[in-house]
Parts: C-alpha cells; structure tokens; sequence
C-alpha cells in the first residue's frame, strides 16, 4: 500500500493506519513516547492481534471505559463503531440500558448522551 505515512518506519506506517480505521478519521504522526507506544504497540501489535474481532474489542473498551468514567475516549469510540458498522443504532442504545445496571446509571447516562448524540448525527449527515 502506498500512501501518506510511507516515508515512516513500518511499524509506525501500520500503526497510523490501523488508527485510522479504528477511528475513522485522518491521522498524522506524533511526537513522544506516548504517541509512539499508543500507535506502534497499540495499534500496530495489540488491536492487530488475531482472536478478537474489531466490534469484539470495541465492546470490550466501551464497557470498560462506562464503568470508569471514560467519557471522553467514549466521545471517540462510540461514533468510531457506528460509523464502521460494528454497532447499530440498536445496538448502542442497547449496551446503554446494559451498562447502566453494571457501571452505574451516572455513568450509563453519559454514555446515553454520547449515544444519542452520534445517532441524531449520522441521521443528519444521511439526509
């Protein structure tokens, strides 16, 4: 594949894009350990692993991010499945009355937020 992140070591280049396709928007690389553990072992070896499914570990990270009070990774993660199709409408309103009795309904409210804001939004850019 040739593109953008071509001139980067190849880790690095798998870890930009593996990030691209988990969020659904447009990387560019980053300064720092952080960054480059968040997208040369993160994204280039974990969320590349075989076992689990995209929508398995967006799962996984949506329960987990609820009962800690990751609302703003939530604010990242939720619209990123929808737009990928791993949740549907449904779906999402479904984990928010799950995770509301396991994380607490502070919590599960939140997350309700996040996703009523990211279905009213994908209806809007659909009409």
């Amino acid at each position: 594949m040739s593109g953008k992140f071509d001139d980067l070591p190849e880790r690095r280049r798998r870890g930009l894009e593996r990030m691209e396709e988990v969020y659904g928007f447009e990387m560019t690389d980053g300064e720092g350990d952080f960054f480059g553990y968040t997208a040369d072992h993160l994204f280039a070896d974990i969320w590349e692993r075989p076992g689990l499914t995209d929508r398995d570990r967006r799962l996984l990270l949506i329960g987990l991010l609820a009962g800690t009070g990751g609302a703003d990774v939530l604010g990242i993660q939720v619209p990123a499945a929808h737009a990928n199709g791993e949740l549907s409408d449904a779906e999402l309103r479904e984990i928010v009355i799950f995770l509301c009795h396991y994380a607490g309904w502070p919590q599960g409210a939140r997350l309700n937020s996040i996703v009523e804001e990211t279905i009213a939004k994908a209806r809007r850019e659909r009409s």
